[in-house]
């Protein structure tokens, strides 16, 4: 399973979404689903986005866990 950890970063940093939404043009949807935890899945060019703006590699944004039964 693939966690997403925008919410963490964005409350280390101290962002609010409208923060991330104006600092990498993204829509208000994709931030907000993501940062719920609600998206299904994220292109690369929304990552690269994220990643730039926070200044986080793609390993501090997303965590791979092992599924429980596998």
């Amino acid at each position: 399973m693939i966690m997403n950890k925008l919410s963490e970063i964005m409350g280390r940093k101290r962002l609010k979404i409208s923060d991330v939404i104006e600092g990498t043009g993204l829509a208000r949807n994709t931030v907000a689903e993501m940062y719920h935890g609600r998206a299904q899945g994220a292109n690369f060019e929304t990552l690269d986005k994220l990643c730039n703006y926070l200044d986080v590699g793609v390993g501090e944004l997303l965590e791979h866990k092992k599924d429980a039964g596998g």
